[in-house]
């Protein structure tokens, strides 16, 4: 019997590290590649110490060293100490859906159905990306207040991602069987259609987590790419100002052209992964954002969507990883 183990690549641990406030991702080995590498440009963004920045990326690579050991331990704890304020909402139920999007996946479920039929259902932003209605606007309401109560709980919390400091992941909070279903059920049929280039028909697992803006925390979002196949942004809320997205080129592309896109609540913006975008500022309120990255084992065990080599494969004991497939021989199957 085979058996199939989800990992990270090796490059986790030393590979796109985000400086905040240069706007870099970089690579951190040791101080000596550091400085060799960055130095000049560092320089002419007019960090004139590039070597202060090192402790903050030493202290990174450590956390990233003891990540998944974390997330164990936090979903542990909210497993015993949590208290939820919205238990239902823990299990996706079809009453949480949009009747509209009900209708789109309907549509992409019909054996004849082609990529050009199903776009007329959706609003196309161009370059591929597509939005449509997800969630009601009860069920934002009841999530937002699942989120803020946890938010509340006295418990530690991880952050979402290397660019998101503040914000939720969804598998620390015991979303995971949610949005596995969300993913498998509703959103795979659609992808397979719009995507099918990227993996869209053969994604397999996700990373969600909720991002949160608002004055004195982040504000924006920088330039940059997913560490996805697909990706789905969906609006909790609606009481903020401004915060647009907005969408360039692929990274294997050149382009200056850009689209903007302005969120609606319960409504879910879809793209590829490596489509570079970003968030521009708000300017009142909070803003809380449904994120899901869909993987693919398939496309990214060929390439590392993160350093562009073949994926050094590191098994992790629970969860998903970043998406890589290892598969093994079951040795009690074989005894």
């Amino acid at each position: 019997m085979v058996l199939r183990r989800f990992c990270i690549c090796g490059c986790y641990y030393t590979h796109n590290l985000f400086i905040k406030e240069y706007e870099m991702h970089v690579k951190f080995v040791d101080r000596e590649q550091f400085l060799s590498d960055y130095k000049k440009i560092l320089l002419s963004k007019s960090c004139y110490k590039p070597e202060s920045l090192i402790p903050q990326l030493e202290e990174e690579c450590e956390r990233r060293r003891h990540a998944e050991a974390h997330s164990i331990r936090q979903r542990n704890c909210v497993l015993e100490q949590y208290t939820p304020r919205h238990p239902h909402l823990y299990t996706l139920q079809e009453s949480f859906l949009d009747s509209q999007f009900l209708e789109v996946v309907r549509a992409a479920k019909q054996p004849d159905q082609t990529s050009e039929g199903l776009t007329c259902l959706l609003q196309d932003h161009r370059q591929r990306v597509f939005s449509f209605p997800v969630f009601t606007k009860e069920f934002c309401k009841m999530f937002v207040e699942e989120l803020t109560h946890y938010e509340e709980a006295p418990l530690q919390k991880g952050r979402p991602n290397t660019m998101n400091q503040y914000g939720i992941k969804l598998d620390e909070l015991g979303f995971t069987d949610f949005v596995s279903s969300l993913q498998k059920e509703y959103l795979s049929p659609i992808t397979r259609l719009l995507f099918p280039d990227w993996g869209g028909g053969s994604l397999d697992s996700h990373k969600a987590f909720v991002v949160t803006y608002k004055e004195g925390e982040d504000v924006d979002l920088s330039y940059h790419y997913d560490n996805a196949e697909v990706t789905l942004n969906v609006a909790l809320n609606e009481d903020y100002s401004n915060g647009e997205l907005y969408f360039g080129p692929m990274r294997s592309e050149q382009s200056s052209h850009r689209t903007g896109y302005a969120h609606q609540l319960g409504r879910g913006l879809l793209h590829r992964g490596q489509q570079f975008h970003g968030a521009l500022p708000i300017m009142s309120g909070i803003r809380h954002n449904l994120i899901i990255w869909m993987r693919s084992s398939e496309v990214r065990n060929k390439l590392c969507p993160m350093c562009d080599q073949t994926p050094k494969l590191v098994p992790v004991k629970e969860g998903f990883g970043d998406g890589f497939i290892q598969l093994e021989e079951d040795a009690c199957f074989l005894s």
